[in-house]
């Protein structure tokens, strides 16, 4: 396999780094750069995923383009920004995007359609998901009667906590958080829509927010495979996992290699590492019919 982009640097810029991507400042913009990094069960791996930046980057410049909602790409053309001599532009190409800045609301605004992951694990135990009470019988990747909204606190470090909507309105207020179940809701179904043509289903995604005065901005990523669980229509059946086309590949070779999720994880196999990069791409040309 080729050689992955597991941090970029820009010299003299500040950086912030998260589990995916580099945040780079340049005063009233960003430069949001996504690395081939990938991270799973609150760790990030020691291997990173080739190629796995660009399709994050191009898939969620996809939805922009197709979704019509108010979002945060200004550009991917690095020369709009101050880029300081001793610049490496090759290793930030394909995986790049100048955003605007924003307010970030510290919520995941994640939507479910299908029971899966966490939402399954607590519906086996209390037959709720964030408190949503649903009907009794579901299966594990049932399709619920409708999509959920199922909010989340935001963790750089660690791991995501599902809340209840009435505990997202104590953080950011209930008209904020009332507009955002819409939007997100609004999105997934546009998305969903679209997906269901090339033969993928979007089983869960989580977007983000951000706040230019009282306007909401969709922002990071959008229905990628690292958000989001894409599962092929054409091999699905409730009472079971899903093959998908994220990274639960990764996920279920670590659950199996013995690791006890608390140490260092161990290098991921060549074999996995290039079957979760292909996967990766398939996802992009399906949904967007261009090839990689």
């Amino acid at each position: 396999m080729s050689s992955v982009v597991l941090q970029s640097s820009i010299p003299g810029i500040p950086v912030r780094r998260g589990k995916v991507r580099d945040v780079f400042d340049f005063g009233d913009r960003l430069l949001f750069v996504a690395s081939d990094r990938i991270s799973a069960f609150d760790h990030i791996l020691p291997n990173g995923i080739p190629r796995k930046g660009e399709v994050l980057t191009r898939l969620s410049l996809f939805w922009f383009a197709r979704l019509g909602v108010a979002h945060h790409l200004l550009s991917t053309d690095l020369t709009t920004l101050p880029l300081p001599p001793g610049t490496d532009i090759s290793s930030l190409a394909e995986r790049s995007m100048v955003v605007t800045k924003t307010e970030v609301v510290p919520v995941e605004c994640v939507v479910r359609g299908y029971l899966s992951g966490s939402g399954w694990k607590e519906y086996q135990k209390s037959g709720t998901v964030c408190g949503i009470r649903l009907p009794t019988g579901l299966k594990e990747s049932s399709q619920l009667p409708e999509p959920i909204f199922t909010p989340a606190t935001k963790a750089e470090t660690g791991h995501d906590e599902n809340i209840t909507f009435e505990q997202m309105c104590d953080v950011v207020g209930s008209d904020l958080s009332r507009r955002l179940r819409d939007l997100s809701l609004q999105v997934y179904h546009e998305g969903c829509s679209h997906a269901q043509t090339k033969g993928i289903i979007i089983a869960d995604t989580k977007f983000e927010f951000g706040l230019k005065g009282h306007d909401i901005i969709l922002i990071d990523e959008v229905m990628t495979p690292d958000s989001s669980r894409f599962w092929p229509a054409d091999d699905y059946a409730a009472g079971r996992g899903q093959a998908s086309f994220d990274k639960q590949f990764v996920r279920d070779w670590l659950e199996q290699s013995g690791w006890d999720k608390n140490s260092s994880p161990p290098e991921l196999p060549e074999a996995v590492i290039e079957r979760t990069s292909k996967r990766y791409i398939e996802a992009f040309e399906r949904l967007t019919g261009q090839t990689f």
